[in-house]
C-alpha cells in the first residue's frame, strides 16, 4: 500500500498539514513521537486508532519528501 492512500491533506483540518487517514493526527506528530524514542508499539498503544501500517506511511511520506527537496547553492 502506498502512503498516498493513507496520508491525506485537507486546507481546513490541522491547517492544512498531513494527517493520517483524515484523523486529526498530522504526520509530524508521529515523525516527533518516532524522534522522541517512542516505538511503534508505544504509538498504537497511547493511540489505538493508527495502525503500524499508518506509521510506516508517515515514513515513506517523509522519505519521499526529503527525496523531492531541491537544494539552491549560491556561490556568492
Amino acid at each position: 500500500m502506498s502512503y498516498r492512500e493513507i496520508i491525506t491533506i485537507e486546507p481546513d483540518k490541522c491547517g492544512g498539514k498531513p494527517c493520517i487517514r483524515r484523523m486529526r493526527i498530522t504526520v509530524y506528530d508521529v515523525l516527533g513521537w518516532l524522534a522522541a524514542g517512542m516505538s511503534t508499539d508505544e504509538i498504537i498503544d497511547d493511540f489505538p486508532e493508527l495502525t503500524e501500517i499508518d506509521i510506516r506511511a508517515c515514513l515513506e511520506f517523509a522519505a519521499d519528501r526529503e527525496h523531492r527537496l531541491v537544494a539552491s547553492v549560491s556561490t556568492a
